[in-house]
């Protein structure tokens, strides 16, 4: 995991310090988060299933993949605050409970260093957009489920079910919650409880409990660009719901491959080197 890993930080950091210091423009309208870069060529339009329906994946026969590094929030105070210029909003106007924002704060001191995603624990919510390699979207509509696959975490995928079923009473706390979907139009809308505490819901460090509600809604304005939007709504971390997001760009040719993050994941003892007895490991893979 160690040179993949690296490779896209490094690609990532590089690509940031390059961006000139701009106004922050909106969701749909940032070429950081997605969508043509300046000067490319106009993007196709969005391709349709024959019953009408935006395909949010490759077309019939070929392949490709989302890619992103979004950010919800603008944070001077993050470890890499450049990264957060495209953001929507600001650190400040999310309704942040104090000790939720002390959390924040000291996440980001640390460098995100004890963050549970690079120890191979799957990440639920808008973490899972923006994971290494890439994200597929599959529609199922004879199963009446949408699968979300990411790569670079555990090799995980999420089930987004599309039949009408309500959320059950009984729900067991998971990384991914329990998911129901339904279309607006051209937007998939997600609705998203039944989370554990056990994961960083995001690339900001913003904290979350277990009376996490997330409502995302996925759509595709042209055929390069996927606009993710999320409402966060959890009482125990915050004072009010708030809603931010981001742009992933497609890329063609891209496909899915085999990687198992535990396997030579030397992230931990990288982050944690010189750290104390109190983090030594028994085995390289974190539990």
């Amino acid at each position: 995991m160690r040179n993949r890993f690296f490779d896209v930080l490094l690609t990532t950091m590089a690509t940031v310090l390059m961006l000139p210091l701009a106004a922050v423009p909106s969701i749909g309208q940032n070429p950081q988060r997605g969508g043509a870069a300046r000067g490319a060529p106009p993007s196709p339009p969005a391709p349709h299933w024959p019953d009408g329906r935006v395909n949010l994946g490759a077309l019939p026969g070929e392949k490709g993949l989302w890619q992103g590094d979004g950010r919800l929030a603008i944070n001077p105070n993050s470890y890499e605050p450049r990264t957060t210029l495209g953001a929507p909003i600001h650190i400040d106007a999310i309704p942040l409970q104090p000790w939720a924002r002390a959390l924040v704060d000291a996440r980001h001191a640390d460098v995100l260093r004890y963050e549970p995603h690079p120890r191979c624990k799957p990440s639920g919510g808008p973490r899972e957009f923006v994971t290494p390699y890439g994200v597929e979207i599959v529609d199922m509509p004879d199963l009446q489920r949408v699968f979300i696959l990411d790569i670079g975490g555990p090799h995980s995928f999420r089930i987004v079910y599309m039949d009408g079923r309500s959320h059950p009473k009984d729900l067991l706390p998971s990384y991914y919650g329990h998911s129901i979907g339904r279309w607006e139009g051209e937007t998939l809308v997600v609705d998203t409880v039944g989370f554990n505490e056990k994961f960083w819901m995001n690339r900001d460090g913003l904290p979350h409990t277990d009376r996490l509600h997330l409502t995302e809604r996925l759509s595709r304005p042209d055929f390069r660009t996927l606009k993710y939007e999320v409402t966060v709504d959890d009482p125990g971390a915050y004072t009010a719901p708030w809603t931010s997001g981001f742009n992933m760009r497609w890329t063609d040719g891209l496909d899915l491959f085999e990687y198992v993050c535990q396997d030579n994941n030397h992230f931990p003892e990288t982050v944690l080197e010189g750290e104390g007895p109190a983090n030594a490991r028994t085995t390289s893979i974190v539990p």
